[in-house]
């Protein structure tokens, strides 16, 4: 028995023994297999971590660039300072170069002393210092004989040599050289390059090995961007827009887009007030700087990031607006594409109208009413109830499916971050009778002005709807194309006979309708007016508005569309029509004829704009003087000479008919005159008083003067200028017909 249970407790120990073998043995493969197969590449990973050290090299950002490849961002050379400690072998060489590296870069001596002691290769100590602190550390090295132990390592810092200019587009970068606004982020990816790195060895307690074991891996340039912008386009808008905004006393900014209507190319993009992005983090409104001082310390932080978004912020996609009367140009287009409108139908308007006895009254800007006319001049007096009438005749099914179609209700798919999308009565499009009605006036609904202005495109190029773009080709370091960006044509919305149908409208309401302020001398332009209230945003004692204009030239062959918007103008007006449209015939009457488009007058235009100076030049006074009279200009002989030296105004000047030419024969000094005070007068005032003072003048803005005095002229009263000089004088129309 007893031997039995020996046995027995023999075989039973080998079988434990043989059980807990086997157990082991699966566990061993069952780790193996965890760390080998499934933690493998974490584990080699972790290894070359311990094994490998790196230090990052920046990749050169790529430059932005105009259409005509004029620089506007570009990164330029600095340098990250870098000690390497385990070069350093001696205490003296490592007490000099501490020293003078807190001598020049300004760093806390003690901290540099600390990270040289170190057991590392390469320890960054001030990062993108500029080339004069580089050059007084290359002067130091030079000097002492010191080969090693500290390392200039290029990195770059981002530049826009223009300043402001198109700030709002461009955006800017962080420190880090990351894009954080504007095309800067939009294009980040394409910009930013690959960065490069020194990679180091460590030895088994963790020091790093000499030089024979480190690998630089050289850092890849970013993509270059050249943009749809024209810059010369872009001074002009640029110019026009923050006299605007400083003279109507713009308290919300204010915005200007030029687009080519064809391919959807923007060609200037403008909001005033704007930001320096060399200095992005700088506060620019006074009002709102003094604000932020004014608060305690724990507060201003989240107040300055909420001034500093708003300073960002690209009013021209990311705001919505109301845009009031511009927006019936639309109106005019869905009820003209379904035929329920033409020229000649007629309206009756009463100064106002109710859709329902239980409505509200809707007035129209003529209290007393514009009585029955057709729909041509409806549209010239932007008569409300008409435009109300025709919504209900469109009906909301379909006014919310043009509405869409024209692309309103979509984001309009610009290469720029942060656009904002429409705020409508609702998602679905259902209306009641009563938001139709405002709806067809412009009101109570939200778009951004570059739908607007996109929307106005597709009315200009024949009824097709583009999407813009700003980006024209992104190009590698080589100047090679990596990626064109062309026209994109997303439909057609309206028949290119209603297109041209509502541009003769347009055309007709700048020449004598409320768009007259927007009038070019010598070209042919369309546009509407807009005037909006911002309903549940105006501030206490104010009601705010929201002026715009938004129009194309020239009205027969249209190329060009722009859109002015002032947002809370505080100035002596607010209607679209008298500080809006000017905007946009300031800004036309320079770019058109830099686009190359030729001046068109008619004779009636030419007797009130008159014409050219011819050139006198080297002909004999007498013929001078005769053909002077016969072209209908005043001559004014002075000297004594047989020959004409010199004439003014200079020859191809523009100057009325009638005007004076004053006529050199010898060199003399020029007589001189005060301007006179222009302001108040009318045409014929005007030009009496110029011929009084042997002064010419040239004539623009308002077409229809019957009623116009002069707004602006230049130079000003009482600056001396030669006899024969022209002084340009502007009428501006105060009346106007936009409705709030």
């Amino acid at each position: 028995m007893i031997k039995g249970a020996k046995i027995r407790m023999r075989r039973r120990s080998l079988l434990m023994a043989i059980l807990m073998s086997g157990a082991c043995f699966v566990y061993l493969i069952y780790r193996l297999v965890i760390l080998q197969i499934v933690q493998g590449s974490f584990l080699e990973s972790m290894a070359v971590d311990q094994q490998l050290t790196d230090t990052k090299i920046s990749a050169q950002r790529g430059a932005i660039y105009d259409r005509d490849m004029n620089l506007l961002a570009q990164s330029a050379s600095v340098w990250n300072v870098a000690l390497e400690p385990n070069s350093i072998k001696k205490d003296d060489i490592r007490e000099k170069i501490c020293q003078n590296l807190y001598e020049i870069t300004g760093v806390d001596k003690q901290k540099i002393f600390e990270l040289s002691k170190k057991r590392t290769f390469c320890s960054i100590i001030k990062k993108k210092v500029d080339a004069n602190v580089r050059n007084k550390i290359i002067e130091f090295k030079n000097k002492h004989g010191i080969t090693a132990g500290i390392r200039l390592i290029e990195d770059y810092k981002r530049y826009y040599p223009l300043g402001r200019f198109a700030s709002a587009v461009l955006g800017f970068t962080g420190v880090d050289g990351q894009g954080l606004a504007g095309l800067e982020a939009y294009y980040d990816k394409y910009l930013r390059g690959e960065q490069g790195r020194i990679v180091n060895s460590r030895n088994a307690i963790g020091t790093e090995m000499p030089y024979d074991y480190e690998q630089m891996i050289n850092p890849k340039a970013g993509n270059n961007l050249r943009l749809t912008i024209d810059s010369r386009i872009q001074r002009i808008v640029d110019k026009y827009l923050l006299e605007a905004v400083i003279s109507n006393k713009v308290q919300n900014r204010g915005v200007a887009i030029a687009m080519d209507v064809t391919n959807g190319e923007i060609l200037a993009m403008s909001v005033k007030e704007d930001f320096d992005p060399n200095e992005p983090f700088k506060i620019v409104n006074e009002t709102e700087e003094m604000y932020l001082n004014s608060l305690p310390e724990s507060e201003q932080n989240a107040v300055r990031g909420e001034i500093l978004s708003k300073q960002w912020r690209n009013k021209a996609v990311s705001d919505t607006y109301y845009p009031g009367s511009v927006f019936k140009m639309v109106v005019a287009s869905m009820g003209m594409d379904l035929g329920l409108v033409d020229d000649n139908a007629i309206f009756t308007c009463s100064g106002g109208i109710k859709i329902s006895e239980r409505s509200q009254y809707i007035r129209c800007h003529r209290r007393r009413g514009h009585g029955a006319q057709n729909f041509a001049k409806c549209f010239c007096s932007s008569c409300n109830p008409a435009f109300i009438s025709l919504g209900q005749k469109i009906g909301t099914e379909n006014f919310f499916n043009y509405y869409k179609s024209f692309g309103f209700h979509e984001r309009t798919g610009i290469d720029l971050p942060g656009e904002a999308t429409d705020l409508f009565f609702s998602q679905s499009g259902k209306m009641a009778l009563i938001d139709l009605a405002v709806a067809s006036i412009g009101q109570n609904f939200g778009i951004t002005p570059i739908q607007m202005i996109t929307a106005a495109a597709a009315i200009a190029n024949g009824g097709k709807l583009v999407r813009p773009h700003i980006v024209k080709e992104i190009l590698n370091s080589d100047g090679e194309i990596v990626k064109s960006f062309d026209t994109n044509t997303k439909r057609t919305v309206i028949s290119s006979e209603v297109a041209k149908k509502i541009t003769n409208l347009m055309e007709e309401n700048a020449n004598t309708g409320g768009a007259k302020n927007a009038h070019v001398a010598g070209f042919r332009v369309a546009g509407k007016t807009g005037t909006s209230e911002k309903i549940g945003l105006s501030t206490p004692g104010h009601k705010d508005y929201i002026s715009s204009f938004c129009g194309f030239a020239p009205a027969d062959n249209p190329k060009i569309a722009l859109l002015t918007f002032l947002d809370t103008p505080r100035g002596d007006y607010y209607y679209g029509g008298i500080i809006a449209a000017p905007i946009f015939a300031n800004i036309m009457n320079e770019v058109l004829p830099l686009m190359g488009i030729p001046e068109e007058y008619s004779p009636e235009e030419i007797k009130k704009y008159g014409t050219t100076a011819p050139d006198f030049l080297a002909k004999k006074q007498s013929t001078a003087k005769e053909l002077a009279i016969i072209s209908g200009f005043t001559p004014i002989i002075l000297g004594k000479g047989e020959l004409v030296t010199s004439q003014m105004p200079i020859p191809g000047e523009r100057i009325p008919q009638g005007g004076t030419i004053i006529l050199y024969t010898e060199i003399l000094d020029a007589e001189t005159i005060k301007v006179p005070d222009f302001y108040g007068l009318n045409i014929k005032e005007a030009k009496e008083l110029a011929l009084k003072n042997k002064l010419n003048i040239k004539i623009s803005g308002c077409k229809d003067d019957t009623e116009n005095l002069v707004e602006i002229q230049s130079p000003k009263i009482n600056t001396i200028v030669p006899i024969g000089s022209v002084v340009e004088i502007k009428f501006i129309s105060k009346e106007h017909n936009e409705n709030i």
